[in-house]
């Protein structure tokens, strides 16, 4: 069977092999264009993906293909937009992270199917963004960048550094100057360039848009923005690892938090695939967004029934998902009325306290993030709005580890005591 995502010019025909890719694809008019470092249609400015020649015909075959492969992301070479050798060279190598099936958590929160936590702070850098960053590399390289940047909210700059080292490129990253220190310290550490911008992750962004096209950023791959279609492929491994997690089985219900909403499409574009590859059976699942409720542009769309998301001025703990003007927000409303679920949001104080509700019962720290995909979660099923008997996915991208301040202020030592029995006892410690 074959399945083509988007027909498309073939990749030799501008010099360049990433796999399966075959082209780039216009996601507004559907215009398509040569593999190449761009990221907007040339007819109407709509952002660009990938689009695909799959090999067809063996599925079975391809199954057994992935499971001998590497444990990490390289084992979907055959569904992503890199060379076929990809897995030999330099490479951070993230994913295939724990899906930790989350029975206590299950029972706080009246869970009475599966709820599973896809826990993303077990790659390299500590969050998911070594996947999109692993997968923009090989762009990088078959482009002939010779410096890898982006703009960040912290996490991602973190991945660049890491990636850029790993791959012996030249790093310079651009990230809001009011980050927390923890990702600050993660991103200067891998030795490139960490360039503080007085402003907002949207005034990083459009100063990173002017830098390409200025001279000064002449060689310059930006992940997120010139290899941006390139990049956005890797969270598309967020899905094809959950589903081979359970067994080749399609999720019933997914919990993804938005920054852009770029990560939630393209586990809905993976999930798409697998489904027209016979990998998994089709059936429906349902896919919820989770934002914070200080910039939550996408979930006021949603709960006003707009098709426009209209941009905010962040304000919330939540850093990593601070990103006022969403580039994949109607698209993720798209992707949540289609498949039946929701977009929700929740404030910085259920983020906290989701953050150590997971960590209690299940033993995982998560970043603000998946604060915001646990408390979004919890919220969902007191409303009647998530099904607690069927089988659910909750993501958590990023280390507890990077956003200590979130949680310093509620959490210290049970007790300061003596070094002797009796002042132990006197705390009321003993059992």
């Amino acid at each position: 069977m074959a399945v083509q995502a988007a027909a498309g010019t073939p990749a030799d025909t501008v010099g360049v092999s990433l796999g399966p890719a075959a082209a780039l694809s216009c996601r507004e008019c559907g215009e398509r264009t040569p593999l190449g470092p761009v990221f907007a249609c040339e007819a109407c400015f709509g952002p660009l993906e990938i689009a695909y020649d799959f090999p067809g015909g063996d599925t079975e075959g391809l199954r057994k293909r992935i499971e001998a492969g590497p444990d990490n992301i390289w084992r979907y070479a055959p569904l992503l937009p890199v060379p076929e050798d990809v897995a030999a060279k330099p490479n951070t190598n993230p994913g295939f992270t724990k899906l930790v099936r989350a029975d206590r958590l299950a029972r706080e929160l009246g869970v009475t199917g599966s709820l599973h936590i896809k826990d993303d702070s077990g790659n390299p850098t500590h969050s998911f963004k070594d996947r999109v960053v692993a997968i923009a590399v090989e762009a990088a390289r078959a482009f002939g960048f010779t410096t890898l940047s982006c703009s960040s909210t912290g996490n991602l700059a973190g991945a660049v550094g890491a990636a850029a080292a790993r791959a012996g490129l030249r790093s310079c990253v651009f990230i809001p100057h009011d980050l927390e220190q923890g990702k600050v310290v993660m991103a200067a550490v891998y030795g490139g360039e960490l360039v503080g911008i007085e402003g907002n992750y949207d005034d990083v962004n459009r100063f990173c848009s002017e830098l390409i096209g200025d001279p000064a950023g002449e060689g310059w791959g930006f992940v997120n923005v010139n290899l941006r279609p390139y990049y956005a492929e890797g969270s598309k491994t967020l899905a094809y690892e959950i589903c081979e997690q359970l067994g080749w089985r399609l999720p019933d219900q997914l919990v993804v938090p938005i920054a852009s909403g770029s990560q939630l499409t393209k586990i809905d574009k993976g999930l798409k695939e697998l489904i027209a590859l016979g990998l998994v059976e089709d059936r429906p699942y349902r896919i919820f967004g989770a934002q914070a409720e200080g910039c939550s542009p996408v979930s006021r769309a949603f709960k006003d029934g707009h098709d426009v998301v209209r941009p905010v001025r962040p304000d919330t703990i939540a850093k990593s998902l601070a990103i006022g003007n969403p580039a994949d927000g109607p698209y993720v409303l798209d992707i949540a009325r289609r498949t039946g679920g929701a977009v929700e949001d929740v404030d910085d104080p259920r983020i906290v306290d989701a953050i150590k509700l997971l960590a209690r019962t299940e033993g995982i720290f998560a970043e603000t993030a998946g604060g915001v995909t646990v408390g979004v979660t919890k919220k969902l099923i007191e409303e009647g709005r998530l099904d607690p008997a069927l089988t659910t996915v909750v993501l958590n991208t990023g280390d507890g580890l990077k956003t200590l301040d979130a949680v310093a202020p509620t959490t210290g030592p049970t007790a300061v005591i003596r070094p002797n029995l009796d002042s132990f006892r006197e705390a009321g410690l003993a059992s």
